[in-house]
């Protein structure tokens, strides 16, 4: 076999995002785009604020000296200081940037992180629905990921689920809030009551359980919703993000980690981290984009128009009957699925042109996703196509 037989195992069940996205290639090249309709890729059609125009033009006729050269692998110091600022604001804590490396976007941190900490067949909770990429990550560092479903009615946390899965071998637990399928925002009550357990089960035997907060969309909170800081809720904490979905940068691949002060191991940890930024070879996160997103940090994309595609889609959808829980921010839906095969009604649905990632790509079986980052165009132009898939799949008469 030319590649090893663990990536071509990995390759037969890799996303059904990417997928499906290459499916939308096919049949567009046969249909014609304005004819297909996918809701596939979480890749916002937003532009960046205007602040970030500003920025990038003023440093394109203004080059800093050495601006393209290697710097320390956590990144430059001040950019480091401006996304300490803004967490130890919105925390209520002293973050210092010694507490900050600058990494390749959330996956890139997430990499960084579970390579810092995980032994080989130590244990990483995921909350089920997930995002598919974390079980190939947590294999990359030779962890071993368990699944734990979220409540099935909700999505929220179910903290007596996650302390019946932890074992001696767990490592971590890695959340997402706002939640990538489903939107949801765990409260800060849930959270607290995660780093109790945590803070209780460290203390009566020594057993440090990480909580790894996966936060890309965290500026992205609808109908006045507030996505808690997780540090002053859970001590054992590391947030890993992006500006990809905040500042409608994705392909620009800059993000951070960021660890708790709060931690006794945080230098220990951020020690680590710096070094497996350079060996897993991303060495460091990209110089011009450093430059750029640290004079950004309060600015975000404007929520008010993914609000109103959720609120479209939702009144629409469940007009035909679909049903769902109502996300609270990122830019997702994550209905059941009108038949019990998810992958069955995704390809239902593909022959009404409308493209869609089954629950089971998710971990979720008889769930799909529905990214709504797209022109608003193309999301009531599908409508038709939506109300004869439901007709088909039973739900309208």
């Amino acid at each position: 076999m030319a590649i090893a037989m663990k990536i071509a195992g990995h390759i037969s069940k890799s996303s059904w995002i990417r997928r499906m996205f290459e499916e939308g290639e096919r049949l567009r090249q046969e249909f014609g785009a304005d004819n297909i309709f996918d809701f596939t890729l979480g890749n916002p059609d937003v532009e960046p604020p205007e602040a970030f125009g500003r920025e990038l033009l003023a440093l394109a006729q203004n080059p800093l000296p050495g601006m393209h050269r290697y710097m320390n692998n956590a990144g430059y110091t001040e950019t480091r200081a401006a996304v300490a600022a803004k967490i130890s604001k919105d925390s209520g804590l002293p973050v210092s940037h010694e507490h900050v490396v600058m990494t390749c976007g959330a996956g890139g941190a997430l990499n960084v992180v579970l390579k810092t900490i995980l032994n080989p067949g130590e244990e990483v909770i995921i909350l089920a629905p997930f995002f598919v990429e974390y079980k190939f990550y947590i294999d990359n560092h030779g962890g071993v990921p368990v699944e734990v479903w979220t409540d099935h009615a909700t999505f929220q946390l179910d903290i007596g689920a996650i302390k019946r899965a932890i074992t001696q071998k767990t490592r971590a637990i890695l959340i997402c809030s706002p939640n990538n399928p489903t939107g949801v925002i765990y409260p800060a009550e849930s959270l607290k009551r995660l780093g109790d357990v945590l803070k209780k089960i460290h203390r009566d035997n020594g057993h440090l359980i990480y909580v790894i907060s996966d936060e890309p969309y965290a500026r992205i909170a609808f109908d006045g919703k507030h996505v808690p800081n997780i540090f002053p809720l859970v001590e054992s904490s590391i947030i890993v993000t992006s500006h990809s979905k905040d500042l409608a940068l994705p392909g620009e691949r800059i993000g951070y980690l960021a660890a708790n002060p709060r931690m006794d191991t945080a230098l220990q940890f951020m020690e680590g981290a710096v070094f497996s930024n350079r060996v897993l070879g991303f060495v460091n996160a990209p110089a011009l984009m450093q430059r750029l997103v640290a004079k950004l940090q309060d600015e975000s994309v404007d929520v008010v128009e993914y609000q109103a595609k959720r609120d479209l889609l939702v009144r629409e959808l469940t007009g035909m009957g679909f049903s769902m829980v109502i996300p609270d921010g990122a830019f997702y839906l994550f209905p059941q699925s009108p038949l019990p095969d998810d992958v069955a009604f995704v390809k239902l649905a593909q022959k009404h042109h409308i493209l869609l990632v089954p629950g089971a790509g998710f971990g979720a079986p008889g769930f799909f996703r529905i990214a709504y980052c797209f022109d608003r165009g193309m999301i009531e132009r599908s409508l038709p196509a939506w109300r004869n898939l439901a007709r088909e799949a039973g739900l309208k008469e």
